[in-house]
């Protein structure tokens, strides 16, 4: 039977062979449309350009995403037991204190966000205090705090930039060739059979990286469950609150493509999707998986 440690550790190593792999896949196509072109200028071109607007997006998306999500900071006074809750489960991981929003939104569900510990934040909706007990609360807490102690955000920045690459290469690959950027047509044998594999990696290569950008996001999910259960040493708490939330049916108003995966459950409602493009594990599997671990 898996243990929160060795469930723990087990995602942590699976995100890293994924992360890994992704550098390995980034490298392998930028060398690809680097030798299609004859010319190493792509390559560098699309790294600088996707480094800058991902660094970017490190220190600002905190900000951003609470726009869109019309979160308004909560202070003390306001909710006092959701205060201590939160600093209790603070204290018991080691972590500083959040800052904390709520979004007034009658689905239950929550994020955290921030890009490091000292500049972390939990938002949670006015849906999820009132259809989740204390248990429950406490489990979606620690979640949230596990994205916020395990670097999450760092990660999923170090992510978006190994995606934009890929994104930016297939563009300015097929940018160059359709506007005659290209070596000449003189390409025989290997030349023309790297031609070849480089147009379908222009083509294919974007969808690839989002696929492992999903896949890295899934297993992040299934480590902060892991951890959060570790925290408040009741798995049971955090499976109960997935399935509170999962089984209601009420979208979250404010919530799109672009902040779906921050959430602790996908947002969306009555969407059937292909595991493949899921930005969450199946609710049924993480809930399995919680039940079956041994706290001891």
């Amino acid at each position: 039977m898996a243990t929160l440690y060795t469930q723990s550790d087990s995602n942590t190593r699976k995100t890293y062979l994924l992360i890994s792999f992704f550098l390995i896949f980034v490298i392998a196509v930028g060398w690809v449309f680097s030798q299609a072109m004859g010319s190493s200028d792509i390559l560098y071109i699309a790294v600088i350009f996707s480094t800058l607007m991902s660094v970017g997006s490190y220190w600002y998306s905190d900000k951003l995403v609470l726009s869109m999500s019309k979160a308004r900071l909560v202070e003390f006074e306001d909710n006092k037991e959701l205060y201590r809750l939160v600093e209790n489960l603070c204290i018991t991981a080691g972590l500083p204190l959040p800052k904390i929003y709520i979004i007034d939104d009658s689905a239950p569900n929550a994020f955290a966000t921030g890009r490091d510990p000292q500049h972390a934040v939990i938002a949670v909706t006015s849906g999820i205090l009132q259809k989740l007990d204390r248990s429950e609360l406490e489990g979606v807490i620690a979640h949230e705090l596990s994205h916020i102690g395990n670097r999450d955000i760092l990660l999923a920045t170090v992510v978006v930039v190994l995606v934009g690459v890929v994104a930016l290469l297939a563009d300015y690959f097929k940018h160059m060739l359709f506007w005659g950027g290209g070596r000449d047509n003189d390409n025989k044998g290997g030349n023309l059979y790297i031609m070849i594999l480089a147009i379908l990696l222009s083509i294919l290569a974007p969808l690839f990286a989002m696929l492992i950008q999903l896949a890295i996001s899934r297993k992040r999910e299934f480590l902060a469950d892991a951890d959060g259960a570790l925290l408040t040493r009741y798995p049971e708490g955090l499976a109960s609150a997935l399935e509170k939330i999962s089984s209601d049916q009420e979208p979250l108003e404010v919530a799109n493509r672009a902040t779906a995966h921050l959430y602790i459950a996908s947002p969306f409602k009555g969407n059937k999707v292909s595991k493949l493009f899921m930005t969450h594990p199946p609710i049924e599997e993480r809930v399995a998986v919680l039940r079956g671990m041994d706290v001891k």
